[in-house]
This record gives C-alpha cells, sequence and structure tokens, in this order.
C-alpha cells in the first residue's frame, strides 16, 4: 500500500511540474524578451554617447523605484483573489478584481507622474550633476505615459495568467520585442529624438503590447464568462484589494530598492567609477537570472492559488513542493554558470581589466546569492497564492536591511573588503530571506488556507459575522491531516460549487450560507 501511496505522489508531482511549467515557461520567455528590450534601449542610449547613457540609466534607475515597483507591486495584489477565484469558479470576481486593480494603478500613477515631472529639480535637490540631471529629466519626462499603458497591461497579465492563459502573452511580446527595433531606428536614428527617442520606443512598445493582448482577449473570448459591466461595484470592495497589494507592492520594492542602494554604496568605494560599471554589469546578470525564479513564482501563485479555490488543500501542498525543488535546481544551475563564467562573462560588456577583475571576484558571491534567492522568491510565490503577502514584505524588510545592509558596511567598508563585502551583505540578505521562507512554508497549515479561501471568494458556508475575516488557527491535527490526504486524493474539478457566480463576495460584509452544505 504504501508503494502504491510513493507512486501515486509521483505521478501527482510529475503532473504539478506540467502544470506549472505551463505557465512558467512562457512567462520566463516573455521576461526574457522584455531583457531583450531593456538591452535594446541600453545600446540606443550608448549609442547617443557617454552623456546620453548616464541621464538614461539614471532615469531608468530613479523610475525603477519610484514607479516601476510600485504598479508592478500593487498589481501583483490581484494574484489571490483572481487565482483562488478562478478555482472556486467565481467568474464575475475575475472581471471585478481587474477592474478594481487597473482604477487602483491609474490611481497611483497619477501622483507618481506629477513628481516625474519635476525630477529635474528633485535630482539636483539630491546633489547629481546638473547635466545628467537634464537628460534624466527629459527621459523620464517622455516615460510618464508608461505608467498609465502598465496601469493596463499589469492587472491584464495577471487576469491571463490565473487562467493558465500564458502562451498568447508571449507572443505578443515577441511581436513587440521584434518592432522595438525599427521603433528606435526611426525614432532615435532617423527623426534625430534622441534621449526622448529611446523613452519614446519604450513606450510605444508596452502600449503594443496592450493593443496585441486586447485583441486576443476580444477575439477569443475568454473575457466572456468573467465580463462584468464597468458599474459603481468597482468602486467598492477594495478592502481585500488593498490588504494584499500593499504587502505585496512593500515586499517588492524593498527587494528593487536595495540594488539601487547598492550602486549608491559603490560611488562610496575607492575608484568608484569601476565599481559602479562593475556593480552595473552584475545587476543585469541578476536580473537574466532572475527571469526564471520570477517564472516560477508566479507560476506556483497561480497553481496554489487555483487549487485553495478549489477546496484542495493537498494539490497546493504538492505545488509548493514541487516548485521548491524546482528552485533549488534553478539556484544551483546560476551557481554553477556564474562561477564557470566568471572570467568570461563581463567581457560581452566592457574590456576594462579593473573592472573585469571587480566582476570576476564578485561573481560567484553572485551565484551564491541566487542559491538563496531562487528559494526566497518561490517561496514569495507561494505566499501571494496563499494571500499571505504581509509575511513576505516583512521577511524582505528583516532580511535585507536588518540583516544584509548592516553586514554589507561592515564587510565593505569596516572590514576593508570593497566590492566583495558588499556583495556579502546580500548573500547574507538571500540567506537569511531564504531559510526563513522556508520555515514559514514548512510550518502552513493547508486545510486553514483553504478556509482562508473560502472566506476570500465567499464560497464557505459559515456565516457568523463575529469571526475573523481570514481563519488563522487549526484544528486538531490527526482532523487536518486526515483532511489533506482526502484533499490530495480528490481531482474531481467539480468537487467545488460556487455559491453564487454572480455575486460579489468582496461587497459582502458576512459569509453567505451555501444550500448544499
Amino acid at each position: 500500500m504504501s508503494d502504491f501511496h510513493g507512486l501515486f505522489l509521483c505521478i501527482q508531482a510529475m503532473e504539478e511540474i506540467k502544470a506549472i511549467g505551463k505557465i512558467s515557461g512562457p512567462t520566463a520567455i516573455s521576461s526574457l524578451l522584455l531583457y531583450s528590450r531593456a538591452m535594446i534601449s541600453m545600446l540606443f542610449l550608448g549609442y547617443l554617447g557617454e552623456l546620453e547613457l548616464a541621464g538614461g540609466s539614471l532615469a531608468i534607475g530613479v523610475a525603477n523605484i519610484t514607479g516601476y515597483s510600485v504598479i508592478s507591486g500593487l498589481a501583483m495584489g490581484m494574484e489571490p483573489i483572481c487565482g483562488q477565484a478562478y478555482g472556486a469558479k467565481q467568474w464575475k470576481l475575475l472581471g471585478l478584481t481587474l477592474q478594481r486593480t487597473v482604477l487602483l494603478l491609474l490611481s497611483a500613477s497619477i501622483p507618481i507622474s506629477f513628481m516625474w515631472a519635476n525630477m529635474k529639480a528633485i535630482l539636483l535637490w539630491c546633489g547629481q550633476d546638473q547635466e545628467i540631471s537634464l537628460v534624466a529629466h527629459v527621459f523620464i519626462v517622455f516615460s510618464i505615459p508608461d505608467l498609465f499603458f502598465l496601469s493596463l497591461l499589469h492587472p491584464l497579465r495577471v487576469y491571463l495568467r490565473t487562467q493558465s492563459i500564458t502562451l498568447p502573452v508571449t507572443y505578443c511580446s515577441a511581436i513587440s520585442v521584434l518592432l522595438h527595433v525599427p521603433l528606435n531606428f526611426l525614432l532615435v536614428v532617423y527623426l534625430k529624438l534622441g534621449v526622448a527617442g529611446v523613452a519614446i520606443a519604450m513606450v510605444w512598445t508596452n502600449l503594443n503590447v496592450f493593443l496585441l493582448i486586447s485583441l486576443f482577449v476580444y477575439f477569443s473570448g475568454v473575457y466572456k464568462d468573467s465580463w462584468v459591466t464597468p458599474s459603481t461595484d468597482c468602486l467598492r470592495g477594495w478592502s481585500s484589494l488593498l490588504a494584499l497589494a500593499l504587502p505585496t507592492c512593500a515586499s517588492v520594492c524593498l527587494e528593487w530598492w536595495w540594488y539601487e542602494l547598492m550602486i549608491l554604496l559603490c560611488g562610496l568605494l575607492v575608484n568608484p567609477k569601476a565599481t559602479i560599471a562593475s556593480m552595473g554589469i552584475l545587476i543585469q546578470t541578476t536580473a537574466l537570472v532572475y527571469c526564471f525564479p520570477s517564472a516560477l513564482s508566479v507560476g506556483v501563485s497561480t497553481r496554489v492559488g487555483n487549487e485553495l479555490g478549489a477546496n484542495r488543500p493537498g494539490k497546493a501542498r504538492i505545488s509548493m513542493i514541487v516548485s521548491v525543488f524546482c528552485a533549488v535546481a534553478i539556484g544551483l544551475s546560476a551557481m554553477l554558470f556564474t562561477t564557470l563564467m566568471r572570467h568570461q562573462w563581463g567581457k560581452f560588456f566592457t574590456s576594462d581589466a579593473e573592472i573585469l577583475e571587480l566582476t570576476s571576484v564578485a561573481l560567484p558571491i553572485v551565484g551564491l546569492c541566487e542559491l538563496g534567492n531562487c528559494p526566497q522568491t518561490t517561496g514569495c510565490g507561494v505566499l501571494r497564492g496563499t494571500a499571505r503577502p504581509t509575511i513576505g514584505a516583512n521577511i524582505n524588510l528583516g532580511s535585507f536591511y536588518l540583516v544584509g545592509m548592516p553586514v554589507a558596511i561592515l564587510m565593505g567598508f569596516v572590514i576593508e573588503l570593497g566590492f566583495a563585502g558588499l556583495w556579502l551583505g546580500l548573500l547574507a540578505a538571500q540567506a537569511t530571506c531564504a531559510l526563513l521562507m522556508l520555515l514559514v512554508l514548512y510550518r502552513t497549515d493547508w486545510m486553514v488556507q483553504v478556509e482562508r479561501a473560502k472566506v476570500l471568494t465567499q464560497t464557505t458556508t459559515n456565516s457568523n459575522k463575529h469571526q475573523p475575516p481570514l481563519p488563522i488557527s487549526s484544528k486538531q491535527h490527526d482532523q487536518y491531516a486526515k483532511a489533506d490526504l482526502e484533499g490530495i486524493m480528490s481531482i474531481n474539478d467539480d468537487i467545488v460549487k460556487s455559491a453564487s457566480n454572480e455575486k460579489d463576495p468582496l461587497l459582502s460584509n458576512s459569509l453567505s450560507t451555501d444550500p448544499e452544505h
């Protein structure tokens, strides 16, 4: 019997790998395409000259900190709601959450755009060079429309991804990136718009992606089951969305901002030009590697959310376990790549001997960082799928800023390890983050998460108004163990019936009563 059970679990694991791969594979390709788009833009900035490259790079860094990280983080807050709603067959909740998230992101874009419009004054106040600040100001002002296009694009991607629709997004991204090169030639080389042309090309490419995906959604009809006519309902029931979006945004921003702070610390080291250049190469390297654990993260977030919404805690747990093993494999591959390529990789970016030396010394440390980063990124995906982004935000805050930053300063400046010391700080942060994340996942009570999913999507039968919004404690362990085994064995999609597909659970003050139970 034990052999049969082991074989059954192996089959379940293989099926889960396929299910996650169906989502994560195309997502990784889309991420690589977007990475290539960023590299193309950097090449055209370099073509314009050293001043334009410096100003454009500064503008992109500031845009990442003040805008793109915020928009991306807020959009990811809809993942648990949409993922669990799809699993629970609450189709209308998908459409409502999409509309609410778009409104949330558009609202957030307005104050960010005002800040970007005054970027020159802000940069000069921060002590930046006047010429570089002027170029950065031009670039970021012409990037303002990008905030509003991304406010439409990000939620649409999540909406499709939580339904395991990813290949069309990859095709749309590929077409748009192919058009990105001629767009840059047209605007930068032919029309001679300079830095503004590079910024406009980036905005135009994102607009193309949005238009192509919108055309797919319309002509394929995937929106029909979840379509909700825009009404005042979009302006209500935001509490659950904000409770997930704000911590998710904080978690994303805390990690993004760390790398920008690393660049600032490099400016305080001996020969800052070489260290900043090397840091730029290494950050581009980590961004390339990050495409894979990031794709795995969104894949497992979708799978866990779907299974919890469908009342299958055992399969959600299997998704978590499979994804962690895949993350460790990706981390080991990244560590092997950075170690073996440490003397060759930097030559793709520069021929400066000092920069190459710094890069070769730090690359093995970067590989060790990725060994921790891959599991922690995947763990964040599991936490999003279980609607617990606050835990991820707290772990990132403690790991990066209470552990990593002090270690980086100690190693880099006090012990005088310099550039390598800063990366040892990141290694300490990633190791702490991964260990805490794995501990949280190990201690997760999946039956409690099912109850939380029922509350979030309103498929529970309990209507007690005084019950906590989301369950936080478990029942007896033996009862959960039995129920969890039943969850593993239950593979019939019809096991869950939605109480009402037309009802918006986020507008209800109490839990509905399901007559079937």
